[in-house]
């Protein structure tokens, strides 16, 4: 039998079934749009969480300054551990596993243009911080290079928040602006991101400039926290747990001491990201999943009525030498026929409602629906799976008839 005579019998065996056909392939294209919908909710929740992390950076490390709670060689409790510029370069060259690294100092101070003042988090940084931060410059701007660096340069660059305070839509790049009393260029604005998390302040609201200018500024090579990267996030333990050993030699503490330096580890996050959404999105991959089950529930239930119906037919194909794997192959591609039928109107319902979606102001609450391959390749290994369950019995019971008792009907 050839496949267009296959499909030909098939249509003319569910149109004897009308209501019973239009509410199986209803049921498959129900549940087909319901597990996209839900999946793709949670792929763009996932998504949104990981864009709102990246703000702060990928995989790093931050190190705070603490206070000993334990009393060591002589030392006291209470004894509060200072950073300097010097220990984080201490770390990269006695630490294996080091990716990149960099000291950063904070201050509180106003920066004023012309009638405009706001008191904001100056931080001195080199320049790998952007890389580490992902904090990108806007077009038309730059990020602090190491000339700024090397030659002490009064260069700035604005938060994309702090610029619109300051400058509102005048153009802030090649001004002039004042830190304290000091003049400074403004040489970029940040790129606007997406932040929902800091350890200080939120980047947009931030002043950069290079961190020997601000040693220089205030005379001091005192940092407020060291940021790294470990070279892979598999090892991230084991290398926070060589720089509290550099750091408890060089600044004589306890290295149990757990409080007198402070790691902030965003890789255990991403971790936690990963398994919460793929715990999450496997929890609505089976609530969608159910609808779907219930769909091949009637697609079985048809498929038993067909055979029953068409005893006679598999009889006279049985005795003119038809095997039982042709009948099988049969009733399965009929049912694969159905669920495809369902499962392409379902795409298309849940491919409009995901793109309908984008448009409805949710985005930054729960980001929006993404219709992706994971998405596609997940619903197909559901259908497929819900069609060689639903196909299986009424096929396997098909292919198993006798021909007389076929014959008789």
């Amino acid at each position: 039998m050839s496949f267009f005579s296959l499909i030909a019998d098939l249509l003319r065996n569910l149109s004897q079934q009308k209501l019973r056909t239009f509410l199986t392939i209803f049921g498959i294209m129900w549940g087909t749009a319901t597990v996209i919908i839900l999946l793709a909710f949670g792929f763009g929740l996932r998504d949104h969480n990981i864009l709102q992390m990246r703000g702060m950076g990928d995989e790093i490390v931050i190190l705070f300054q603490g206070r000993t709670t334990k009393a060591y060689q002589g030392y006291g409790v209470g004894r509060p551990i200072e950073f300097r510029e010097n220990d984080a370069w201490l770390i990269r060259d006695q630490v294996r596993g080091i990716g990149d690294i960099t000291p950063e100092s904070t201050r509180y101070l106003d920066i004023r243009y012309g009638d405009k003042k706001r008191s904001t988090n100056l931080t001195g940084i080199y320049p790998v911080y952007g890389h580490m931060r992902n904090i990108f410059p806007d077009k038309g701007g730059r990020w602090i290079n190491q000339p700024d660096v090397d030659d002490r340069r009064r260069s700035v660059f604005l938060g994309n928040g702090l610029k619109d305070l300051i400058f509102g839509d005048e153009e802030a790049i090649g001004k002039q602006v004042l830190i304290g009393d000091t003049p400074f260029t403004v040489i970029g604005v940040m790129v606007p991101k997406t932040q929902n998390s800091s350890y200080n302040q939120r980047d947009e609201d931030r002043a950069f400039i290079p961190a020997t200018t601000f040693s220089t500024m205030f005379g001091t090579d005192r940092i407020n926290y060291i940021i790294y990267t470990p070279a892979s996030p598999v090892i991230s333990k084991q290398v926070q747990a060589d720089v509290n050993d550099v750091l408890s030699r060089r600044h004589r503490y306890d290295p149990d001491d757990e409080d007198a330096v402070n790691f902030w580890d965003t890789n255990d996050f991403w971790s936690f990201m990963y398994y919460f959404f793929l715990g999450f999105n496997l929890f609505l991959g089976i609530i969608g999943s159910f609808t779907l089950a219930v769909g091949g529930i009637g697609v079985a239930n048809i498929m038993f009525v067909v055979v029953q119906e068409r005893m006679k037919e598999i009889g006279i194909r049985r005795s003119a030498g038809a095997k039982r794997r042709t009948i099988l192959a049969q009733f399965f591609t009929e049912t694969f026929l159905i669920i495809g039928m369902g499962a392409a109107l379902g795409y298309a319902i849940g491919w409009v409602v995901v793109q309908a979606m984008q448009h409805i102001p949710i985005r930054e609450y729960v980001g929006t629906p993404q219709f992706s391959p994971e998405v596609g390749l997940i619903v197909f290994a559901v259908l497929a799976l819900i069609g060689f369950s639903a196909g299986l019995l009424p096929a396997w019971r098909a292919s198993r008839l006798n021909i007389i008792d076929c014959l008789r009907n």
